[in-house]
């Protein structure tokens, strides 16, 4: 059996009997293990010299960066990363003055959120590349189809509610973005967050769906009682933090009821 079929199986198995999540690996502990995402071979024998490769790879590109004046000692870490990403992948632009393109807000809020989970800068800078990367390619067709699945399960889980959005003229104009492509960093609170990362590392970027969906119905009486749509999304924006965790947990059951188990869920 595949490291990564067991590492299913167990998830199911824990899942079936009522622990959800005993067995997930935090999104960390995938990232830097999961030889898929390339960030460290299959042979743990090898790790401390590959950490140590991307180490030097990490130091090169930053002063590289220095040298031409990208960055400086006063330029913020995240902006750092940002820099050192576009470098990386062909898309430093002529000067750092310039505007920052959509793309490029995104990563800032993956980085900010990646920048809270993880101490070490280089396992930082590592971590944000590859999940970007994640996004980017392997979620590249996916990501886009996901307001349209949004509406989809918000009818089956409630219909008259998706009918109070239309109704405000407040769907196209959710925060799709933040949900989708941000994958709730800024939305979300750390621990929250992880839980949902944890997902789509894995494999499955439908749970944001499910988390979005599960957003709403939460929040259901505060949505219905605001008939505009900018309000709507105002609030959707900056729901309040203290249900995060209890919202994560009904969206993994959501997900379950209408995807299946985990491995068939992507």
């Amino acid at each position: 059996m595949t490291e990564d079929s067991q590492r299913n199986f167990r998830s199911v198995y824990y899942e079936k009997v009522g622990f959800r999540g005993v067995e997930e690996k935090k999104s960390l502990e995938i990232l830097l293990k999961d030889d898929r995402l390339g960030i460290l071979p299959p042979h743990h024998e090898s790790h401390a010299q590959v950490m140590m490769y991307r180490k030097e790879q990490y130091c090169d590109v930053l002063h590289a960066l220095h040298i031409v004046r990208f960055v400086s000692d006063a330029t913020p870490q995240v902006e750092v990363y940002l820099r050192m990403y576009q470098l990386e992948s062909g898309k430093l632009p002529r000067s750092p003055s310039f505007p920052l393109e959509p793309e490029d807000e995104v990563f800032l809020a993956i980085a900010k959120a990646v920048e809270e989970m993880v101490e070490d800068s280089v396992d930082c800078y590592w971590i944000i590349r590859c999940f970007v990367n994640q996004l980017n390619n392997k979620y590249r067709e996916s990501l886009p189809q996901l307001p349209k699945a949004f509406e989809q399960y918000l009818n089956l889980e409630d219909s008259r509610l998706l009918s109070h959005l239309k109704t405000c003229s407040a769907l196209s104009r959710l925060p799709y973005d933040l949900w989708f492509k941000r994958c709730f960093a800024g939305c979300l609170p750390e621990s929250s967050l992880q839980r949902v990362w944890d997902k789509v590392v894995s494999g499955s970027c439908k749970i944001l769906v499910f988390v979005a969906v599960e957003i709403l119905l939460t929040f259901k009486i505060k949505v219905m009682a605001l008939n505009n749509a900018e309000k709507i999304t105002k609030f959707l924006e900056n729901i309040p933090q203290d249900s995060s965790d209890a919202i994560v947990s009904k969206a993994i059951d959501l997900w379950h009821k209408h995807c299946g188990t985990p491995v068939h869920s992507a």
